[in-house]
């Protein structure tokens, strides 16, 4: 199974060429990732819980819980961890922004020391953020070319040929979230919450993915921000 970053990408030879076609994406569209050889996937977003918190029959449940979803999968499946730096700015900005606002001068000096305290302590330490996401494949076209009479069938009636494409990937994008839907279902008695990324989502995971030098200033998911449904 395709893994989020393509193995080319680590030759040496790569030097001096486009990074694109290095790139095993396709396209992004309709939330759904196409990769250049046909297949398709999926991605969830999926919440965390604190396994340590848990009474031990609480414990039990879950490991049950888990066994039994990945038992009941006929499919293969990726599970992503993505690792990066925690980015307080945004709620060091709010903070300065309540400083400013704050009428009483008691409450407003317990702010700015709030807030310098927080800053030196993720300056002197490395704080990492972990998101979780599972990767739902779906390769019933993997391996297909397209053949010297298809080619002949496009050229006569390209739109046609069009209309066709569009119903198979309609068909298979339907496969497709029918396995999104097993997984979540699976998971629901874990106790974990689930979202499916959309386009705009996708794009913005696959280009910090690919591009991690920039990532600081390029807009993060935030699991807060999703519609993350527990089912």
């Amino acid at each position: 199974m395709e893994q989020l970053h393509s193995k080319n990408l680590t030759r040496n030879e790569s030097a001096g060429k486009s990074a694109q076609q290095y790139v095993d994406i396709q396209e992004i569209k309709d939330n759904v990732v196409i990769l250049k050889n046909g297949t398709l996937r999926a991605v969830l977003m999926v919440s965390s819980i604190n396994f340590d918190l848990k009474g031990s029959q609480e414990q039990e449940a879950i490991v049950a819980s888990y066994q039994n979803f990945l038992n009941s999968l006929d499919f293969p499946i990726q599970i992503l961890v993505s690792s990066s730096r925690l980015d307080i700015n945004p709620y060091l900005e709010m903070l300065s922004e309540k400083e400013r606002s704050q009428e009483n001068e008691l409450l407003r000096m317990q702010i700015s020391e709030y807030r310098a305290f927080i800053k030196n302590m993720v300056g002197a330490a490395s704080i990492m953020t972990k998101t979780f996401y599972i990767v739902v494949p779906f390769a019933l076209t993997e391996g297909t070319k397209e053949g010297f009479l298809d080619r002949i069938k496009i050229a006569l009636n390209p739109k046609q040929a069009i209309l066709e494409k569009q119903m198979e990937f309609e068909n298979y994008k339907n496969q497709l979230w029918q396995r999104a839907d097993h997984i979540m279902s699976g998971l629901a008695g874990s106790g974990i919450r689930i979202a499916p990324l959309k386009t705009e989502e996708l794009i913005e995971l696959y280009f910090n993915a690919f591009n991690p030098t920039v990532i600081g200033s390029a807009d993060r998911i935030e699991a807060a921000k999703l519609n993350l449904s527990q089912i």
